[in-house]
């Protein structure tokens, strides 16, 4: 059956599901309302570091949180697309958030008893969805990048499966090999025999909306950071050092979002939109925010540690952890606004030697020492950005050609 214009019904069905040039960029209370499943996601995660607080457990938590941002960035590129509001969408989103927050569940145990429920629920989650696009797009030219997406998806599910089938250093092996998988497969733009590689067109390129998203995500992590905080306190007892801890803790997080948002965060829209491949530097962007939210969980982890045990006894691993989370941050943020301007402000790698240099002395005081210390370098970060603008005009992106 056709249209008078001869178009096939399907592809008129199918092209009702795409964004129009002229809808609003911003993100939708769909958006948001998936979000909300992330918050738990990233608590989870910390919980899988705290639990385990060694090189092994560090590189647990490294492939796991691979593994959710990955599902959070396939689902966040839907709505960039697709109207968020045909029903078909929202049930896409809807039903990733069930599986994301059984994937969370399962999280502080996936490389032990629950590791075929987070695999499972992974790899329902991401052939589930791009199943679904297959299907919704029958009959149109973006089919073919839908079916690119599928069998990607199909080959990383098998070390995803196999992995949760075994146990130790074969799960650790196969679960790698599928993140690369997965990584790779965006890096190459889907390249599938038969089916080439999806062209520009078809990858994420609306600005506000990509740059909104970024920044939501990360005001996730924010909020986990205080959520564990909050709860720590709440679980261990008002005594002075402890409150005190939680300051601490609250004035980090507060530090953390001001030196995001400060003009990189504000102008990132406008860095992506004045591109030559807006689709390339978003992509680009979201690795930077990768590591910050990474640094964030790591400093999450951090503060729940200060705040049970602000005088205890400085342990290597909790030095690591509550300096390093910072220290990650402040390299993604470092690659973020060489993303937006071309260039890196001195004050961030100078904030990377400062917390490197402290760490020894560390290891002679007690945490929460150590956490004020972190801070006063995220301060001093902050200040500096705060004196480099004053009296100086609003500077204009500059994104690397």
């Amino acid at each position: 059956m056709t249209h008078r214009t001869g178009e096939p019904m399907t592809t008129s069905r199918a092209g009702k599901l795409l964004r129009k040039p002229g809808d609003p960029q911003r993100a939708t209370f769909l958006e948001l309302f998936f979000d909300l499943a992330f918050v738990y996601v990233l608590v989870q995660l910390g919980q899988v570091l705290s639990q385990n607080l060694t090189w092994r457990g560090a590189f647990h938590t490294l492939v796991l949180l691979l593994a959710v941002w990955w599902v959070w960035c396939s689902t966040a590129t839907v709505p960039d697309r697709f109207d968020p509001q045909r029903p078909t969408i929202q049930l896409l989103v809807i039903a990733t958030l069930v599986g994301s927050l059984l994937m969370a569940v399962a999280l502080p145990e996936a490389f032990g008893a629950q590791g075929l429920v987070f695999a499972g629920a992974y790899v329902a989650v991401q052939v589930g969805r791009s199943i679904g696009l297959l299907i919704a797009l029958r009959g149109h030219e973006l089919q073919r990048g839908a079916l690119r997406v599928v069998i990607w998806f199909c080959v990383s599910a098998v070390p995803w499966i196999a992995g949760a089938l075994v146990h130790g250093t074969a799960r650790e092996a196969l679960w790698v090999l599928a993140v690369a998988i997965d990584y790779l497969a965006g890096k190459l733009r889907y390249l599938t025999p038969g089916l080439g590689r999806s062209p520009p067109s078809e990858l994420p390129s609306a600005a506000e909306h990509l740059a909104e998203r970024h920044r939501q995500f990360f005001i996730i992590a924010l909020g986990e950071m205080i959520l564990v905080s909050a709860s720590t306190l709440g679980g261990s007892g008002f005594a002075p050092d402890r409150t005190t801890a939680f300051l601490v803790s609250i004035a980090a997080t507060v530090l953390l979002w001001r030196i995001y948002i400060y003009r990189a965060g504000e102008l990132s829209a406008s860095a992506i939109a004045g591109s030559r491949d807006p689709a390339r530097l978003g992509l680009s962007a979201f690795y930077a925010h990768l590591v910050m939210v990474a640094g964030v969980v790591v400093a999450a982890v951090g503060a729940e540690l200060v705040i049970a045990h602000p005088s205890g006894h400085p342990e290597p691993a909790w030095i690591a952890i509550i300096l390093g989370g910072p220290a990650l941050f402040l390299a993604g943020r470092s690659r973020f606004e060489y993303v937006v301007f071309s260039r890196v402000s001195r004050d961030r790698p100078i904030g990377l030697l400062a917390l490197a240099a402290l760490t020894p002395l560390m290891f002679l005081v007690p945490p929460i020492v150590a956490a004020l210390a972190a801070a006063a370098v995220l301060a001093g970060v902050a200040i500096s950005d705060a004196a480099r603008a004053r009296g100086r005009p609003s500077e204009v992106p500059s994104p690397p050609g």
